[in-house]
C-alpha cells in the first residue's frame, strides 16, 4: 500500500462519515429519526435500496464467484423484478395507510401482539447475524492488508458507522448512501476497464469474450433442475422471488428505506428502479470477475490467494511441503499457458479442431491444478489449525493489490469499505427501529416522549453495533461470503414471508393458527439446514418455510375447535 492509496481510502471514508453526521445532526422526533421526515424522492429511495443490499461482500466475493464458477450466480436475481412489482402493488399501500414505523406493526393490527413480536424477533436474529457478516468482510480486508488483529479492524469500522448512524438515523443513512454508491460504481467500472487493459494486446475484447465462453465462464443460464443446485433458472425465478418478497417486503432494513418516501408513488418508483438496475449491476460485477479470470490465464496466479495465511504456514514445519507443491504448480502453469495460447490461436483462425484439442488439454491441466490447490489448502490447514482455507473471497482483492496502480488500489478498497458502511448502517438503523418500536415501546415502556424513544433508538443502535462487532470478530465462515449472507437470510425469510402472506391474503386465518404454523415452519427449515444441507439448496428454504406457514395455518384454522375460533374472532 502506497501513501496515495491511504490518502484516497481514508479521505473517502472520513468525508462520508463527516458529511452524514453534519447534514443530519439534531434529529429529535421519531418521524425524523426513524423515517427521515418522509421526504425522500424516488431516485434517492432506489439508490438507498440498492446500497443497502450491496454490502462489501458483494464487491469482495462476487468477482471470485465468477472466477471459480462462472456467471450463473446472476440467475439468483431473476426473481427480483417480479418481487418489486408484487410489493409495489400489494404491500406498500398497506404500510402507508397504517402509517407504520416498521413492517411488524402491521402484524399486530392484523393478528395480535405475540405474532408481531415473533416476526420482530426472527428479524432481529436474522439481521443481527447479517450485520456481523457485513462487518466481517471489510474487517477481513483491512486485517489482511495490514496484518493487524481482526478485532482491531472490526472495532475501527464499526465505530465509524456508529458515528453517523447514531447522529442522524434514517436520513443520515440515506444521504450518505448517495456518495457511497457513486464511489462504489465508479470504482468497479474503473476496475473492469483496467482488468481488460491488462490482458495482452494481441487478445481483442471479442477474443476475451470467446475465451471465457469456451472455458465455461459465460454460463449465464442453467436450465437443468436440481434440488441441490443453488443457481439455476428455476431457483432464480421461483425460490429467489420468495426470498426477495420477504427481504424487500418484510425486512425492516429495506422497508425502512421506502417508508421514508414522500408518497406511495415515490416509494413504488424507487422499488421499480431497484428491480430494473440490480441485475445489470450484478452482471457488471460478475463480468469483472470473468475479465480477471481471463487475465490470470496469461499471468500466473498464486497457488493460494490469502497471502497472509500462506506466510503464516511458511513459518511452520510445513514450509517445504508447500514449496514442493508450488514447484509442481509453476511447471503445470507453463503447460497450461501453452494450451491457452493454442486456444487463442484457434479462436483467431476459426480453427474448430485446434479450439477443441486445446480446451481438452486445458481442462485436463486445470483438473491437476485444482488437485494441487486442494493439497496446498490441506497443508495450510494442518500448519495453521482452525484457519479458513477457502480463498475465493481473496481472489479479487489479491488482483487489486497486486496489479492495479496506486491510487486506484485505494479507491477499490474505499469501494469495499463504502459498501460495508452503507449496508451496515441500514441494518443497524433497522435493528434499532424494530427494537425500539416493536419491543421497547410496545411491551416495555409505552408512554414515554418522542425524545425518549429517539434516545433509546440511539442506544439500541450502539448495542446492535457492538453485537455485530462481537460476531464479526469471532466468526470463521466456511462458505464463500456472498453465499453465506444469503444462507443466513434463507433460514428465516421464508417463515417471515409466510406470516405476511397470510396476513395480506388469507383474512379468515386468525392469530393462533399463524403463530403455531410459524413456529413449526421455522423448526423444519432449521432441520433442513442442519440435516439435509447437501440435498436441498438454501434458496429453496424460502419456499419451504413460506409454504409450511400458509398450509399449516390453513389446516389449524380449519380444524381447530370452534371455541378457539370464537375466542380468536
Amino acid at each position: 500500500m502506497h501513501l496515495l492509496d491511504w490518502l484516497v481510502l481514508f479521505g473517502t471514508i472520513f468525508f462520508i462519515v463527516a458529511y452524514g453526521s453534519w447534514k443530519t445532526r439534531g434529529a429529535q422526533s421519531m418521524e425524523g429519526y426513524l423515517k427521515g421526515d418522509s421526504s425522500m424522492k424516488w431516485w434517492m429511495i432506489g439508490i438507498s435500496i440498492m446500497a443497502t443490499q450491496a454490502s462489501a461482500v458483494t464487491f469482495l466475493s462476487t468477482p471470485g464467484q465468477a472466477i471459480e464458477d462462472g456467471m450463473r450466480f446472476i440467475q439468483f436475481y431473476f426473481g427480483l423484478p417480479l418481487a418489486m412489482i408484487i410489493i409495489s402493488v400489494t404491500m406498500v399501500p398497506i404500510y402507508y395507510r397504517l402509517k407504520v414505523y416498521t413492517a411488524y406493526e402491521y402484524l399486530e393490527n392484523r393478528f395480535d401482539l405475540k405474532t408481531r413480536t415473533l416476526a420482530a424477533i426472527l428479524f432481529l436474529i436474522l439481521r443481527g447475524l447479517s450485520a456481523g457478516i457485513t462487518l466481517f468482510a471489510p474487517a477481513l480486508v483491512l486485517s489482511t492488508i495490514l496484518d493487524w488483529n481482526i478485532l482491531f479492524t472490526t472495532l475501527l469500522i464499526g465505530a465509524l458507522v456508529i458515528v453517523y448512524t447514531v447522529s442522524g438515523g434514517t436520513k443520515s443513512v440515506s444521504l450518505t448512501q448517495r456518495q457511497q454508491m457513486t464511489v462504489i460504481m465508479g470504482g468497479m467500472v474503473l476496475a473492469g476497464i483496467i482488468a481488460y487493459r491488462l490482458i495482452p494486446d494481441h487478445v481483442s475484447f471479442g477474443n476475451t469474450i470467446q475465451i471465457a465462453g469456451e472455458l465455461g465462464k459465460l454460463n449465464i443460464i442453467t436450465t437443468d433442475f436440481s434440488w441441490s443446485d443453488r443457481f439455476n433458472i428455476w431457483s432464480g425465478l421461483i425460490a429467489s422471488t420468495f426470498l426477495f418478497l420477504s427481504y424487500f417486503g418484510t425486512d425492516q432494513s429495506q422497508v425502512g428505506r421506502y417508508l421514508g418516501g414522500k408518497s406511495i408513488r415515490e416509494s413504488r418508483m424507487g422499488l421499480i428502479m431497484n428491480g430494473l438496475l440490480k441485475i445489470p449491476m450484478q452482471f457488471l460485477i460478475l463480468f469483472i470477475g470473468v475479465l480477471v479470470f481471463v487475465f490470470y490465464l496469461f499471468i500466473q496466479p498464486p497457488i493460494f490467494h490469502n497471502a497472509t495465511l500462506k506466510n503464516q504456514a511458511m513459518e511452520t514445519s510445513q514450509a517445504d511441503s508447500i514449496r514442493s507443491l508450488e514447484g509442481k504448480y509453476n511447471l503445470l502453469y507453463v503447460e497450461k499457458r501453452k494450451a491457452v495460447d493454442q486456444l487463442v490461436e484457434g479462436i483467431q483462425s476459426d480453427n474448430e479442431a485446434l479450439k477443441e484439442s486445446s480446451k481438452q488439454k486445458y481442462n485436463a491441466l486445470k483438473s491437476e491444478e485444482d488437485q494441487l490447490r486442494k493439497a496446498v489448502k490441506a497443508t495450510i490447514a494442518e500448519a495453521v489449525p482452525k484457519a479458513k482455507t477457502q480463498d475465493r473471497d481473496y481472489i479479487f482483492l489479491n488482483f487489486v493489490l497486486s496489479y492495479l496502480p496506486h491510487g486506484i488500489i485505494g479507491l477499490l478498497l474505499a469501494v469495499m469499505f463504502s459498501a460495508a458502511m452503507s449496508s451496515m448502517a441500514s441494518e443497524l438503523n433497522a435493528l434499532a427501529s424494530t427494537t425500539t418500536v416493536d419491543i421497547y415501546r410496545r411491551s416495555i415502556n409505552a408512554n414515554a416522549s418522542d425524545e425518549h424513544y429517539v434516545k433509546a433508538s440511539r442506544y439500541f443502535t450502539v448495542l446492535w453495533a457492538l453485537i455485530a462487532m462481537a460476531f464479526a470478530a469471532l466468526a470463521n465462515f466456511a462458505e464463500n461470503l456472498i453465499q453465506f449472507v444469503n444462507i443466513v437470510g434463507s433460514l428465516f425469510y421464508g417463515t417471515i414471508l409466510g406470516i405476511f402472506l397470510v396476513a395480506f391474503y388469507l383474512k379468515h386465518i386468525k392469530s393462533n393458527a399463524v403463530f403455531i404454523a410459524a413456529l413449526i415452519a421455522e423448526s423444519l427449515v432449521l432441520c433442513c439446514y442442519f440435516y439435509f444441507y447437501d440435498q436441498i439448496a438454501f434458496l429453496f428454504y424460502n419456499i419451504i418455510g413460506c409454504v409450511i406457514v400458509v398450509v399449516v395455518a390453513l389446516f389449524i384454522q380449519q380444524f381447530s375447535p370452534s371455541d378457539i375460533k370464537k375466542a380468536e374472532g
